[in-house]
């Protein structure tokens, strides 16, 4: 049930953004060069899933209910944007 999924290290060798899903909710880590931050949400408090795409890599906007800024996560390839939004609607809305 635990998927995880790391951002492309071609832009971002170091310090790639992850998803990580769980039974009850889904976790993003951003991480910076200097600081990170880790985002645990609940999946029924998930209000809406979007993907940015680009010419190669997808950034993902998630918006959480009681939450003012949205989540973002960066430099997933198109595939990946696409099946981890799959799985956030799948589990948050059904």
């Amino acid at each position: 049930m635990n998927e995880r999924f790391t951002a492309s290290s071609f832009r971002n060798p170091l310090l790639p953004d992850e998803v990580i899903f769980s039974e009850k909710g889904v976790t993003f880590k951003e991480k910076k060069v200097l600081s990170s931050s880790e985002s645990f949400v609940f999946y029924n408090d998930i209000a809406g899933v979007e993907i940015d795409s680009g010419v190669f890599f997808a950034t993902i906007r998630i918006k959480a209910r009681a939450r003012e800024q949205e989540i973002i996560v960066e430099n997933f390839t198109k595939d990946d944007a696409r099946t981890i939004k799959e799985l956030i609607v799948a589990r948050a809305f059904n």
